[in-house]
């Protein structure tokens, strides 16, 4: 947000003045203490754990001017402390970027989908990068709490904003496409992310429709062109549809030859081929680029200077990043999981060069509910592309019933990231290809860190 007064922002949030100079100026905004600067606004949010109005005096003692609060008052605070006192933190928020997002006149590009909604974010982010001044989500703030102080982050010179919205349950879309506006939303997939709590794709399929449904009229639909609900996701919105595949679509992909540097690809759009390489490796990857070559062309960029501005660029950290050590190849994709991208991730390992075994080491994917048989043996099908597989958690047990059915030699069972690090080091030769993946809360960032410190400790 450019500099607004405290008296603004009590006005935008609806809160009271309790104290405070309402004339002081404020630029940032924090909810958690331990990452305050000097100078924010503290926003003291409640949650199922925890009550941000317990740390109002500690955001004061780390420098910030003043509190948006929906609890009492602390004692001795600093006299030029600003308290904003509003019915309820979370509405006041929202409120205060609802009305800041009316005063910015940039162009917004709104990413939501089943998986590949952050790597697609960076993608628009660099293509849109390369001719404008854009702002974009950082980390997971793609939600109810995350999307507003994205929003807030927002300056009046931006010329694109590129916003990511998450979901896990029906209905937490909607208000936050209401709450960003978007003149382009984009859809990666429509898979079985949160399916537990959704209960079938035809559902998240809706819940994702609510995006495209906000679209004004002038505005445009990027979807993917080889997914199931592809039509059904077009008929939610009455702005104009693009359609983006690999050898679908009205932007297409065609001729992929990946290595483990990355993928060549042809480009095809309005009968025209543009020669294209990502800077890593996946069909999915690939789509994903397209999505974000589609949103570029949309807001002025060339299709040209988009493939340019994403030759360089790599995915963010954990998604299939790409290292060696001492000739092992790791491929850490531990950013997060569901069927669909462990899929993905292991139709990727199918295809890169590899002079010795193809190895997985796979942990548990949450929020499955009654999907998580079939979509652990989905992955164990899929997994038969493999030479070796170590599945992690008693969980994931039916994964390798259904590797061993797809084929895979060598399949072993382990209960903890410590068991499968120790029989991975050895296991795994130089020569070797290896795969890292599962959700965050199975934490198979440790399995790659093990691997990174037994290397270096050689």
């Amino acid at each position: 947000m450019d500099c607004q007064s405290i008296a603004q922002i009590a006005s935008w949030s609806g809160a009271q003045l309790l104290s405070g100079d309402p004339s002081f100026m404020v630029s940032g905004f924090s909810k958690d203490t331990r990452t305050l600067q000097a100078g924010d606004l503290y926003v003291a949010l409640k949650g199922e754990n925890f009550n941000g109005n317990a740390f109002v005096a500690e955001a004061a003692a780390r420098g910030a001017c003043g509190a948006l609060i929906d609890g009492e008052i602390p004692k001795n605070l600093p006299s030029a402390f600003a308290v904003l006192r509003v019915n309820e933190t979370l509405s006041g928020l929202q409120r205060l970027a609802a009305a800041w997002r009316k005063e910015l006149s940039c162009r917004v590009v709104m990413v939501t989908g089943s998986s590949g909604k952050t790597t697609t974010k960076d993608f628009v982010t660099a293509v849109l990068g390369s001719e404008n001044r854009v702002t974009a989500t950082q980390g997971n703030y793609n939600n109810n709490i995350g999307l507003p102080l994205t929003i807030l982050r927002a300056s009046r010179a931006d010329e694109v904003a590129i916003w990511e919205v998450g979901m896990n349950h029906r209905g937490e879309i909607a208000p936050l496409a209401a709450l960003g506006k978007p003149d382009v939303a984009i859809i990666t997939n429509v898979g079985t992310a949160h399916i537990g709590f959704l209960g079938s794709r035809e559902m998240i399929a809706e819940e994702k429709g609510d995006l495209l449904a906000a679209l004004p009229t002038h505005g445009l639909a990027i979807v993917p062109a080889s997914d199931d609900f592809c039509e059904t996701l077009a008929q939610r919105t009455k702005a104009r549809v693009m359609r983006v595949g690999i050898e679908a679509g009205d932007l297409q992909a065609r001729k992929l030859k990946m290595s483990d540097v990355g993928t060549k690809f042809e480009i095809v759009y309005e009968k025209k081929s543009y020669p294209a390489f990502l800077s890593v490796p996946g069909r999915h990857m690939v789509n994903n680029a397209l999505l974000a070559l589609a949103a570029g062309m949309e807001c002025g960029v060339s299709l040209e200077e988009g493939i340019a501005a994403l030759k360089n660029l790599h995915a963010s950290k954990s998604r299939l990043a790409i290292q060696e050590y001492n000739g092992i190849t790791m491929i850490d994709d531990t950013y997060n999981a569901n069927p669909d991208s462990m899929e993905a991730a292991l139709a990727t390992v199918a295809v890169l060069p590899c002079s010795g075994r193809r190895i997985a080491v796979l942990g548990r994917m949450g929020e499955m509910g009654d999907y998580a048989e079939q979509g652990y043996r989905r992955v164990g099908k899929a997994a038969g592309v493999l030479d070796l597989l170590i599945v992690v958690h008693p969980e994931t047990n039916m994964m390798a019933q259904a590797a061993r059915e797809a084929g895979v030699r060598e399949v072993y069972e382990v209960l903890n990231n410590e068991e499968a690090s120790q029989l991975l080091l050895s296991l795994a030769k130089p020569g070797d290809l290896v795969l890292v993946k599962g959700s965050l809360t199975a934490r198979m960032k440790e399995v790659v860190e093990a691997l990174t410190r037994f290397n270096s400790s050689e």
